[in-house]
């Protein structure tokens, strides 16, 4: 029996979303997977042409829930593609969780901009946990050094994608084919 206000034909996520996060995914795979980087960092994490920017795009404009799922998948997607992998827990921190925080930008939907900047804070949080306890160390030294590595090209991540965004905000094509 069918609970209260759901039907046979209520999807969770209708063909259109789940084609648009498709495309999305595949322009991230794109843009941070196979163009080269700007500029890569010796132990993992790059900053890339805009790599970010169709996550944040999408989540922008369908909001936290199906945008976290979009930054989970293109995780998934990432870490299949070379990622490296030492632990499980590692493995979830820096790829689906870390690009699932992503999402946090749909909270944002007013203050797009803002949402890109918590987006950023918090993939910075899952790579900083991973960097403290699985390449340095559970210390004040470790969490100084997993800060600075990962907030180098987080850094760089930031100003690139809300510099496109921003452009995408004035020119109107943030909510195109709605």
């Amino acid at each position: 029996m069918l609970a209260e206000g759901n039907s046979l034909n209520e999807k969770r996520f209708p063909t259109k979303i789940l084609t648009e996060l498709s495309v999305v995914v595949a322009l991230s795979v794109i843009l941070k997977d196979i163009l080269p980087p700007i500029y890569p960092l010796p132990q993992g994490g790059s900053i890339t042409i805009a790599g970010l920017v169709p996550l944040f795009w999408f989540t922008l404009r369908r909001g936290f829930r199906i945008g976290a799922f979009a930054g989970f998948i293109f995780g998934l997607v990432h870490m299949a593609l070379g990622g490296y992998v030492i632990n499980p827990i590692q493995g979830l921190l820096d790829y689906p969780l870390a690009f699932a925080a992503l999402g946090l930008a749909g909270l944002f939907k007013k203050y797009r901009l803002v949402g890109v900047g918590v987006g950023i804070v918090g993939r910075f949080i899952c790579s900083f946990l991973s960097g403290i306890f699985f390449f340095a160390s559970p210390t004040v030294e470790g969490a100084i050094a997993s800060a600075i590595y990962n907030g180098t090209y987080l850094i760089g991540e930031f100003i690139i994608s809300v510099a496109v965004i921003y452009l995408l905000i004035k020119r109107g094509l943030l909510e195109i084919y709605l």
